[in-house]
């Protein structure tokens, strides 16, 4: 159903996808779709949770600021450009119950669980995991959601630094 999701969205647009067309290229039945989702913005939320999944694991540049600030600059250039802004919505607007939004999180959360536990390994004392979150991802996904101006790489350090302290600015 993804792929079909995928494909049409390419083909005719967001806003031309139903449920039935949906299902036809499927080859389903749209009462199958509505049975797995409900309707469309269920369906529409579940596709964007997978494309929103990182396809590996963060960079390793050598020490956790170095690997959190690469890390932050890129989550928020996905996040805040126009498809990852428009995935959050689906995400949010099709997820009543907050499941897929946890599964979103969950994504963020396993990032920065690498980039901490590199710095264990390496010996450098790094903040816990809802620390960061805390910091850097939670302010950006506001900003994102409320107030996008001024999104770019020098604010995703900022917040970093902001994490790390004056040593690490």
């Amino acid at each position: 159903m993804h792929g079909a999701v995928r494909e049409l969205e390419a083909e005719v647009g967001r806003d031309s996808l139903t449920v039935p067309l949906i299902a036809q290229r499927a080859g389903v039945t749209p009462s199958t779709v509505y049975r797995r989702w409900g309707d469309l913005q269920e369906l529409l939320s579940d596709v964007a949770v997978e494309r929103l999944r990182p396809e590996g694991a963060p960079g390793d540049h050598g020490d956790f600021s170095a690997d959190l600030a690469a890390w932050a600059e890129q989550f928020l250039d996905e996040m805040a450009s126009p498809a990852g802004r428009a995935y959050t919505r689906d995400v949010l607007l099709g997820d009543p119950e907050g499941g897929n939004a946890g599964r979103c999180s969950a994504y963020a959360v396993e990032q920065i669980e690498v980039i901490v536990t590199r710095a264990a390994d390496r010996d450098e004392a790094a903040p816990d995991v809802e620390t960061v979150i805390d910091a850097v991802v939670a302010p950006m996904m506001y900003r994102i959601l409320f107030r996008p101006d001024g999104l770019d790489a020098a604010y995703a350090r900022r917040l970093v630094g902001r994490l790390l302290g004056p040593a690490d600015q």
